[in-house]
């Protein structure tokens, strides 16, 4: 969403300062109308007025020496970031021609930026929410961009002609027009300290949206409690997990390890998809259970179909192994083992093996690097056979907000603690046979736990998603205006400091600057296209 806005003018100032004898190009009238007209049309509507002029004008010039060394840092970052991003670029391009292999330390950053950020978000499904977080992210990081330019502008003395909101085909954003005799008589550094403005103010935006981010467990501390466990905020009716979990229930384990954050979440869920082969063979984890054998004798018997074992009625294959001192992943094919597992399978409900004693060493370090077999001399240590490309996890949870489990902590007090709610009618577990990816994106998590009532859960992801994306969004606006292309302050701020050059004749400054911005319109423009076709497939 932010892209397509910053493409059409939220950077882009209204006048431009001539050089020569060239005409001044504008893209907003530069005289002041005693009305202002708003404009609206099929494809582009916008909101002008003149409320902010004064409060703004007032405080700039109340400010002004401050202002104008807070604007003087940043018109020195904005030229160095110019300077960053235009060598990014071509390197990016003469990457994309194959011309060398690229840097490995830039590629990596390249990998985790912004546009790194946007293709993970748009190859999986966006929802309403999501688009909505782009839209006031997108007005936020846009407003924030326009306000440096307006008071750059006043604290050199320059009076604001109308600030206005526009939405052009669904993209919203901002602008503010300045009055165009009075710029044209303040000194060029003066300009381009208006110029460089939004840019700096985009980047302190960032600074900021990240350090809230990074403080938001501080802040919130009174109110919630942070990295305890997972707590679930809703869970996608086509989810997997439908059903099973519901908002208010916690995630305390995921294959007997314990989640305290997202990143353990995630982190957690590609380990384990990572051990999935997906091939055509099966292959037995060695997370085994210690399951009696008098269950194991009145089981269902397997069926050979293809030759290979199945099970009816929603059953699941298992398998007995050596409860210590087997490999990590056993691979098995079709062809070869029918005859020799025959003995050794059965059909089990998969929720009948929970709760049983864990053995094997595919689980965690505890139960691995125990060398004794947990199972007792009338159990035997059972594991799923694995279909491919299929897993097999074990997820934990409580539920502290249910009434039961309200009513079970009244009445223990200081006793209670979590381990017991665990293992109480607080909480229960399940086992998950299918795809960890798509389960994992199923489903909407937070770090965050209330206090007190579960009405307030969702008020911390909604700040941390907010800010997270004013990150992002901001983030582009400024790489986006530092890039030497038609309509954006790179523009601007390139032509103005060509002008600083007294050695450079108006025809060489003019023919520099179009070619300049001529060659980085047309690299962008591929650069796009290049992410956007990556994205699309």
């Amino acid at each position: 969403m932010a892209e397509a806005n910053l493409q059409l003018q939220p950077g882009r100032r209204p006048i431009r300062r001539p050089s020569g004898a060239t005409p001044s190009r504008t893209l907003l009238p530069l005289r002041r109308s005693p009305h202002l007209s708003n404009s609206i049309s099929c494809w582009y509507c916008d909101f002008k007025t003149s409320v902010f002029n004064d409060p703004l004008f007032h405080f700039g010039r109340k400010h002004f020496r401050w202002l104008r060394v807070w604007f003087s840092i940043g018109m020195g970052f904005s030229l160095t970031t110019l300077i960053g991003v235009t060598v990014i670029m071509l390197l990016e391009s003469a990457k994309a021609l194959n011309l060398y292999n690229g840097i490995p330390w830039l590629n990596n950053i390249l990998d985790g930026s912004i546009l790194g950020f946007y293709s993970s978000v748009f190859k999986y499904s966006i929802s309403v929410a999501d688009i909505g977080y782009m839209c006031v992210s997108s007005i936020i990081s846009v407003s924030v961009h326009e306000l440096g330019h307006a008071l750059a502008a006043t604290s050199e003395g320059i009076p604001i002609e109308y600030t206005a909101l526009f939405l052009a085909v669904l993209f919203p954003g901002a602008l503010v027009a300045f009055n165009h005799d009075s710029l044209q008589i303040i000194p060029r550094t003066s300009t381009l300290r208006i110029y460089c403005a939004g840019i700096w103010h985009n980047a302190a935006f960032c600074v900021i949206c990240a350090l809230t981010v990074f403080l938001l467990p501080f802040i919130l501390y009174p109110l919630y409690f942070h990295g305890e466990s997972l707590m679930v905020l809703g869970v996608s009716a086509e989810s997997p997990l439908y059903g099973y979990l519901s908002p208010g229930y916690l995630i305390t384990k995921l294959d007997g390890n314990r989640i305290h954050t997202s990143k353990e979440w995630m982190e957690m869920v590609y380990l384990l998809d990572k051990q999935i082969f997906r091939n055509a063979n099966h292959y037995i984890s060695n997370k085994g259970y210690c399951v009696p054998n008098l269950a194991i004798a009145e089981s269902k018997n397997a069926e050979i179909v293809d030759n290979w074992f199945k099970c009816l009625n929603d059953l699941t294959l298992f398998t007995t192994i050596s409860c210590v001192d087997s490999s990590m992943v056993n691979y098995i094919s079709s062809n070869e083992t029918v005859q020799l597992m025959m003995e050794n399978v059965y059909c089990f409900p998969a929720k009948g093996v929970l709760g049983e004693k864990k053995c094997g060493n595919g689980w965690n370090t505890a139960v691995k690097n125990d060398t004794r077999c947990l199972c007792t001399e009338d159990e035997s240590c059972s594991t799923p056979v694995h279909m491919p490309g299929v897993s097999w996890v074990e997820i934990t949870f409580s539920r502290p907000y249910s009434s039961d489990c309200t009513q079970a902590r009244n009445e223990m007090g200081s006793s209670y603690n979590k381990s017991w709610s665990e293992e109480s009618k607080c909480g229960g577990s399940f086992v998950f046979i299918g795809d960890m990816i798509s389960m994992s994106r199923s489903i909407w998590l937070t770090e965050y736990q209330p206090r007190w009532s579960y009405g307030l859960a969702y008020f911390p992801d909604l700040v941390e998603k907010l800010l997270v994306n004013c990150f992002h969004v901001s983030l582009m606006l400024a790489l986006l205006n530092s890039l030497p292309v038609y309509y954006l302050d790179g523009e601007s701020i390139l032509e103005v400091a060509l002008c600083c050059y007294g050695s450079l004749t108006p025809t060489i400054r003019d023919a520099i600057l179009r070619l300049s911005l001529l060659a980085g319109t047309v690299i962008c423009c591929l650069l796009f296209l290049r992410i956007l076709l990556s994205v699309i497939s």
